[in-house]
């Protein structure tokens, strides 16, 4: 059921079950039904109308907004999938021409090193996909199971500082945050050397901040540069999140990844 016809249905139904009511009263109960009992009557016949309708109503309305709510829990998965498809489609597609070029050229070490990379793609691709976000569970649950498989593949440790309250995000605001975060810790898995990560997220009020950073070596200018395509889909995620992303070294050592939302 549509909201047009709702929409009809709650100024329709209430003008003829009332003016029908009046109508009969006027023409054939004027002289049986005094003026009193009447208005008395109609009085208890709206208000009786007026919330069984509004039962009826808000009901149907609710069982359309979930409805809708899991359309779109699922529709921001399947995005997230194809988004996922096409970066492991493009990885391994350069790292087997790349082999292929080492391979003519005799260098079996570059190859190899090509090899291991596409290794890397298809276990990063597939932990992500096995790891995709169930509607069932909460944003913070999601979070917490994606890293604790996480540290154990990786031998990294992972310190969590999660104060959001449930329900804070819509659907695709919990599936963007989760690419970011996908991305990051990839980064940090090939490129930081690190032992541990802090990752963050907090509601400030006037707004929320994810922040993760590591103990590793760093980030150079040129480092920034050979990692172009993660950081670039980690600042486009950022934007249609409408916050502002950030990555600098740490004064500490390490890297700070920092997405912050204002309202």
């Amino acid at each position: 059921m549509s909201y047009r016809l709702l929409q009809f249905l709650s100024v329709l139904l209430p003008t003829v079950l009332i003016g029908g009511f009046e109508y009969i009263r006027h023409d054939f109960l004027l002289d049986s039904l005094s003026m009193e009992a009447g208005n008395l009557y109609i009085t208890i016949l709206t208000f009786v109308l007026s919330l069984l309708f509004s039962f009826w109503m808000f009901r149907t309305i609710k069982a359309m907004n979930v409805k809708l709510v899991n359309e779109q829990s699922k529709h921001a998965v399947y995005e997230e999938r194809e988004r996922l498809a096409r970066e492991l489609h493009d990885g391994i597609a350069q790292s087997i021409f790349f082999m292929n070029i080492k391979l003519k050229q005799g260098d079996i070490e570059s190859a190899t090193r090509a090899l291991s990379s596409i290794d890397s793609h298809v276990r990063q691709a597939i932990f992500n996909l096995r790891s995709e976000p169930e509607i069932n569970d909460s944003f913070n649950t999601r979070i917490t199971k994606w890293h604790s498989e996480w540290s154990v593949i990786t031998g990294v440790e992972v310190e969590e500082e999660i104060r959001i309250p449930q329900n804070f995000f819509t659907t695709k605001e919990e599936v963007q945050i989760f690419a970011i975060i996908q991305e990051a810790f990839a980064n940090i898995r090939k490129h930081a050397y690190a032992s541990k990560v802090i990752i963050s997220l907090r509601d400030l009020g006037e707004g929320w901040q994810l922040k993760i950073s590591d103990n590793g070596r760093g980030i150079s200018t040129s480092e920034k540069s050979c990692r172009q395509y993660g950081l670039s889909m980690m600042e486009e995620r950022s934007k249609q999140l409408g916050g502002n992303l950030q990555i600098r070294n740490s004064h500490s050592g390490g890297t700070e990844i920092i997405v912050t939302k204002e309202k």
